[in-house]
């Protein structure tokens, strides 16, 4: 009863003020230090992997590094284009684009094939991850220049704009998830706990934590630069997480009330809750942040972010439920114990307790029929995850981004009228001085074959640079990024004509970069880190499982049943996203392809959550079982002690990942659906058929090499510790 969690538990119980108002002094101290310093944004440099990543490496090094650009279209409002008018405001707004210190240049206006569109192209300064805070003067000066010029029509794209109207889209989904999600969970609170109070105070200990963890991960990004994720990942998962410890402390600190018959003041109830559920929060918590530290190994900036999010606001979340949660419940104490001795005058049972009529239906095929359930729920689950086969990972590029963003239209028809300015591979190459001259030559052969393939549009560029040592070769393509012809003009580069010119140059370094280049290569990065993040993935689980229950047989079945729900969700995510099938229900456009980030993104936290089901039911069945009753039983009667709480658990997390669901963003869409997806099926199927009917087919081999021994039941030892003023107190 004196393990850590029980001390802080004695602490903040016995000074509940001092623990309330500690904890927002830290929440409040926590956002005031992220904005003094800020967030470290990630810069264009971390995201550079594979091929791609070296050739913009070698560009930036000779100062050729390449520029992000605006695209302007001017064009009839109706009718046909009046040339003239169109050259005018072209000038126009070449001159107000040319004031602008963020602007680098402005190219010659380019008229369509078809005569109707005048384009003009205005290149920014500085790194490209920095053009979206940069583009807001170049919307308003064409905005200004359409003013000037009503009776045509200007309309601009390009990366930067793009990028800022994907974080405006996200920001409002956010929004709209957040609107969803608090309502459905406040409301699923409140059918818990028939209480305002009591269902508010997991709602605003997940909220706080998540504020905490904002401004920690500002911190944070000093150390490992953030994506612009690291927000995203800490409402999903810190709302999740946040309220499911401490729904799982409100629980049992309610269930040993109603057990304790008003023997015990809060305090000691305190102490009850945090040496069985506050001991699962703590463990649970730790085996989240362990499986997400794996996330680091990827040697990716946007997972490292990903990871930096989920690991500070787990253990934010997991802080206050040993802090801030005590003391409340010691604070809200009375008033528990005056709605429970009103319930048990008029005869109703206390809300939490038994597994109810449900739970005993559900797990009934597994404590008859054991070995048949085990093969029917597994062969269940393969079924499921059978799609994974079919897993086809793409790079999420501008293509795939929602067409309610305006500058996604425009992107749309500037691509139909100028299909030369589709996509741009960069070729790098870099020699020393003495063969700058066969490098040039080199180049001019390779723009040579380009001009002759199909694949390319014939228009080529070449940039120097002041030392002559660094050369970059732009050449076009008229199809669109995602598209298989401008995969194929990427191979025909790499495998045919650059190592036939350049590769014949000793001592040169080149390499070609790009859109397509980029998407082809984060793909390939990440499945050579694959194996190395999923071995790490799974010896951790596997051992904080074996830490948890002192067990290596659990800590194996932990393993498989994790893979078994991670995969099952996955394989549900292909059929449901890679298919057409869905896209009406569901509201996306299949690309036939899951994000790249996805997979790996989901296995990881998947793991991780799972283990928050695992931890919560199997400490319930290993509490049993070292009270003295018998495995089968204590496997049977341990899923029944939690399937209220778990079930709650679960509701919230399926609300609060399912709420992703109505993003644009397609990527979120996917996150969203497979975890709200592996949480039901964790829940409600491997938790309540695959686990018990393991374990009671194990029997006590289950806890092999250890052997639970019997001790007294926990509420004994609280009575009997209750003679000691620094253990409990019984009224």
């Amino acid at each position: 009863m004196d393990s850590f969690t029980v001390r802080a538990a004695r602490w903040s119980a016995r000074h509940p003020w001092w623990a309330i108002v500690g904890w927002l002094v830290f929440v409040v101290l926590c956002l005031g230090v992220g904005g003094v310093v800020g967030t470290n944004s990630a810069k264009t440099a971390d995201y550079r992997v594979g091929e791609a990543g070296r050739a913009e490496a070698l560009a930036a090094e000779g100062h050729l590094e390449r520029r992000s650009a605006e695209q302007v279209l001017i064009s009839a409002k109706s009718g046909a284009l009046d040339r003239d008018a169109a050259r005018a405001a072209a000038r126009d707004l070449t001159v107000r684009m040319e004031r602008l210190p963020d602007v680098a240049g402005v190219a010659a206006p380019r008229l369509s094939a078809d005569g109707e569109i005048l384009m003009v192209e205005v290149a920014l300064k500085g790194e490209e991850r920095d053009a979206k805070d940069k583009v807001g003067a170049v919307t308003e000066q064409t905005a200004r220049v359409q003013t000037a010029h009503p009776g045509l029509l200007l309309q601009e794209t390009g990366s930067p704009s793009i990028s800022k109207g994907v974080d405006q889209q996200r920001g409002d989904d956010l929004a709209l998830s957040e609107a969803i999600t608090l309502p459905v969970t406040l409301i699923t609170l409140l059918v818990v706990f028939g209480s305002v109070t009591m269902a508010g105070v997991p709602l605003l200990l997940a909220l706080s934590s998540i504020a905490a963890a904002i401004g920690l991960s500002m911190v944070a990004s000093h150390v490992s630069p953030d994506a612009g994720v690291g927000t995203n990942v800490i409402l999903m998962i810190g709302l999740a997480v946040g309220v499911d410890y401490t729904l799982f402390y409100l629980k049992r600190e309610r269930e040993e009330r109603a057990r304790s018959g008003g023997r015990l003041s809060s305090e000691a109830l305190v102490e009850l809750a945090a040496a069985t559920s506050g001991r699962a929060v703590v463990v649970s918590g730790f085996a989240v942040v362990a499986s997400t530290a794996t996330l680091y190994l990827a040697a990716d900036v946007i997972f490292s972010s990903l990871a930096t999010g989920t690991i500070v606001v787990v253990l934010v979340a997991v802080a206050s439920s040993l802090t801030a949660l005590p003391a409340l419940l010691v604070k809200l104490g009375r008033r528990a114990e005056r709605t429970a001795a009103r319930r048990a005058r008029r005869g109703k049972p206390v809300r939490g307790q038994g597994g109810g009529r449900l739970w005993s239906a559900l797990l009934r095929p597994a404590a008859r029929h054991p070995l048949a359930t085990l093969c029917v729920s597994v062969l269940g689950l393969l079924a499921l995850a059978a799609p994974l086969a079919g897993l086809r990972i793409t790079e999420m590029s501008r293509d795939t981004h929602s067409r309610a963003i305006p500058a996604m239209r425009v992107y749309d028809r500037l691509n139909e009228a100028f299909p030369e300015q589709r996509v741009t591979h960069q070729v790098v190459v870099r020699t020393d001085a003495s063969h700058a001259a066969e490098a040039d030559s080199a180049l001019r052969e390779v723009a040579r074959r380009a001009d002759a393939d199909p694949l390319f549009a014939g228009a080529s560029r070449v940039r120097t640079s002041a030392d002559h040592r660094t050369s970059v070769l732009e050449l076009k393509v008229p199809y669109l990024g995602n598209s298989d012809q401008a995969y194929d003009s990427l191979d025909r580069l790499r495998l045919d004509f650059l190592p036939d010119t350049l590769g014949r140059i000793d001592g040169a370094e080149y390499g070609v970069s790009g859109d397509v280049a980029r998407y082809a290569d984060y793909p390939a990065h990440q499945n050579g880190k694959l194996p190395l993040v999923l071995g790490a993935l799974l010896l951790v689980t596997f051992a904080m499982t074996v830490y948890a229950f002192r067990s290596v047989v659990l800590g194996l079945i932990g393993v498989v049943l994790n893979l078994l729900s991670a995969a099952a969700a996955l394989g549900l995510l292909v059929l449901v996203f890679q298919g057409t099938w869905a896209e009406g229900l569901l509201d996306f456009h299949s690309t036939g392809s899951i994000g790249s980030r996805v997979p790996l993104f989901l296995f990881v936290i998947l793991f991780g959550l799972s283990m928050d089901y695992q931890v919560f039911v199997v400490s319930r069945i290993r509490e049993a079982a070292l009270a003295g009753v018998p495995t089968r039983q204590a496997v049977l009667d341990g899923i029944r002690g939690s399937a209220s709480v778990v079930t709650s658990a679960a509701v919230v997390m399926t609300t609060v990942f399912a709420s992703f669901v109505f993003l644009h963003i397609i990527e979120m869409k996917q996150i969203g659906f497979v975890l709200a997806t592996a949480v039901l099926l964790d829940a409600f199927l491997v938790r309540v058929m695959v686990l018990p009917s393991a374990m009671l087919l194990l029997g006590e081999a289950s806890w092999w090499p250890s052997r639970p021994r019997p001790v007294a039941d926990v509420a004994d030892v609280a009575e009997k510790g209750a003679a000691r003023p620094s253990a409990v107190d019984v009224r």
